[in-house]
């Protein structure tokens, strides 16, 4: 793996702190009851998103998830209409009619995020044997939560992939708990990257709060794609800071546990490691926050001043 340069990982710092900035702004907006339906809050993961998506080319594509306003900012979509949307307004990237579960993007190779468990998978392997099919270059990059991986969409798709060699990277976030459950209590086996070997293709564990590591594995496992060799699965482990939904009343997971993996802070991490290993001044990170904050500020601002959807629209964009 060549050397990443200071410009590239202040890059990831900046995404990183974008990310986290717009979803405390979604998480404030819900409590003024300007958030269209619920929302699910990627804080705490977003090294995730920022070290898969800064390996993307442009004609690469992405599914996501519920939890997909991370990977939306990281693959560089409209932060405004992307606010617009999840407040339900007309200039949003659907029109309004999507609202935070359902974000997609066409022209930025962003398939959509799907508000079921596991959908975006063999939507996924759609797209890639589409690609294969046109030739194109391009590479599938789907993300899942680990709930997924115990859906039959994960364990046909993967299959599928695999016999196929399709260019997909499959990108498991495990933030250790679903709705109600953990993941020990839920899952068979130690890991989502273990599964791998069923089907005859790479499997890799990394930690998901590390973003050159994440961007190293997904770069492997991309190259891989590329030349024809077919699927990865990839399993970062992570852990989401805030309730399952902004509509979650009531904690489950234990203090000491939310607290613990707080003190782990990507973004904290990446700082400590940009100051101290590469001498970058404090002043120069903190001009990244203030600069970030505006764009937040501008996005809501953006979407705040989109009109609501023109009823004339409602059966536009719809199968019959």
């Amino acid at each position: 793996m060549e050397e990443i340069s200071v410009e590239t990982r202040l890059g990831w710092f900046r995404q990183m702190c974008l990310i986290r900035a717009f979803e405390r702004e979604v998480y404030q907006l819900n409590k003024l009851g300007l958030v269209r339906g619920t929302a699910h809050l990627y804080i705490g993961m977003e090294a995730i998103a920022v070290g898969a998506c800064s390996v993307m080319k442009d004609e690469d594509l992405l599914t996501s998830t519920h939890r997909g306003h991370g990977h939306c900012i990281a693959r560089r979509l409209h932060l405004g209409r992307m606010m617009a949307e999840i407040l339900g307004r007309a200039d949003g990237t659907c029109g309004g009619k999507g609202g935070s579960m359902h974000i997609a993007d066409i022209s930025r190779g962003m398939l959509g995020a799907d508000g079921i468990v596991g959908g975006g998978i063999p939507i996924a392997v759609g797209a890639a044997l589409g690609v294969r099919l046109k030739k194109s270059p391009s590479v599938v990059f789907c993300f899942f939560g680990e709930g997924a991986s115990n859906q039959g969409s994960f364990h046909e798709a993967l299959n599928l992939a695999s016999v196929q060699r399709l260019p997909v990277v499959f990108i498991c976030e495990n933030n250790l708990w679903a709705l109600s459950a953990p993941f020990a209590e839920t899952t068979g086996g130690s890991s989502v990257a273990n599964r791998a070997s069923a089907y005859g293709i790479p499997g890799v564990r990394v930690d998901g709060n590390d973003v050159r590591a994440v961007f190293e594995v997904v770069s492997n496992a991309s190259a891989h794609a590329r030349q024809g060799l077919g699927p990865s699965l990839l399993e970062c482990e992570s852990y989401r800071w805030e309730g399952h939904s902004i509509f979650t009343k009531l904690e489950i997971r234990p203090d000491e546990e939310i607290k613990q993996w707080k003190r782990q802070d990507p973004i904290v991490r990446l700082r400590t490691q940009l100051t101290e290993s590469d001498s970058v001044p404090d002043k120069t990170l903190d001009q990244i926050e203030s600069e970030v904050a505006t764009k937040v500020a501008e996005a809501v601002e953006f979407a705040k001043s989109s009109p609501a959807p023109h009823p004339a629209t409602a059966l536009e964009h719809i199968y019959v």
